[in-house]
């Protein structure tokens, strides 16, 4: 497992695909005012770096210890929201309407997904202001599977989805 120090300064893949304008103090208390939630020091760490976008190769992927409809051995996470309106990007603001729109648990905050397939801050347990959980939420299955205990862990346990079993998505 890596040092969540050495993701960071490896973290963000090329382009601006997701990238939102730089994030600002201000726009942290706004992301919280408006999500209700306290968002985690390590997430904010990687924001403050890049606000959003594409993730490096090496680690677009979480392992996992069970199939899941992805892959027999990972999930994806090509991508990280970040906190911002930009136009024609999707932002940790817009949590609220597609949690609504996929009926999916509240609190929640969402991390990357496309509709079918979310990774999640999951505060169902930890209440709003505590360190929520990092989970695959499957809409289509309503099924979960808790990935890591807190976001610094499921960084730390991010690789590259050629190193997860053969890297194949399942039909």
């Amino acid at each position: 497992m890596a040092r969540f120090d050495d993701v960071v300064a490896t973290f963000w893949g090329d382009g601006d695909y997701g990238v939102q304008q730089p994030l600002t103090d201000e726009m942290v208390r706004e992301a919280e005012r408006l999500l209700g939630v306290t968002l985690p020091a390590a997430l904010l760490d990687l924001l403050r770096v890049q606000n959003g976008g594409s993730v490096a190769a090496g680690h677009a992927a979480f392992p996992t210890g069970r199939p899941t409809s992805w892959s027999e051995d990972h999930v994806p996470f090509d991508a990280l929201m970040g906190i911002g309106r930009r136009a024609g990007t999707t932002s940790l603001l817009d949590t609220p309407y597609l949690v609504e729109e996929w009926g999916m648990p509240t609190p929640l905050l969402l991390l990357s997904g496309d509709g079918h397939c979310w990774i999640g801050l999951d505060y169902r347990t930890c209440g709003r202001d505590g360190e929520p959980s990092v989970t695959w939420f499957e809409t289509d299955h309503d099924s979960e599977l808790v990935l890591a205990g807190d976001f610094r862990s499921f960084v730390e346990g991010l690789t590259s989805a050629g190193t997860c079993g053969d890297g194949s998505a399942r039909e």
